[in-house]
């Protein structure tokens, strides 16, 4: 756990690093139509919402609240993988070191208890 939480928070400030950069020394509405009119910046924004996407799903399917899915995937679609950072140590702390806690969340118990019936 200790390497995922390392990488997680270098995400976290990479991240912040980055986002401060292209705030301080970027402009968003000429940058990105430049990206918008390049066929490549076309594909990384396409992949990166299918990133979002795809991690948003993991986090609805370990979450137990409505209302905290619902915060958690606007500000993944607002702020990226800055906001997968910040979810990730959060889970990494709350999981205490169960890798199944980690990655099956609030789902855990009911997951064990279906795999525990089938095998008996």
């Amino acid at each position: 756990m200790k390497v995922a939480k390392t990488i997680a928070w270098l995400g976290l400030v990479a991240m912040v690093a980055v986002l401060l950069n292209g705030f301080i020394n970027g402009n968003f509405g000429e940058d990105g139509a430049r990206l918008l009119a390049n066929p490549w910046g076309i594909v990384s924004i396409v992949d990166l919402y299918v990133g979002f996407i795809l991690f948003s799903m993991w986090i609805a399917f370990r979450e137990k609240s409505v209302l905290s899915i619902i915060i958690w995937i606007i500000l993944m679609m607002v702020f990226g993988f800055l906001t997968a950072s910040v979810y990730i140590l959060l889970a990494l702390s709350r999981s205490g070191g169960d890798w199944l806690e980690f990655f099956l969340g609030a789902r855990k118990a009911t997951l064990l208890q279906e795999t525990n019936k089938r095998v008996q």
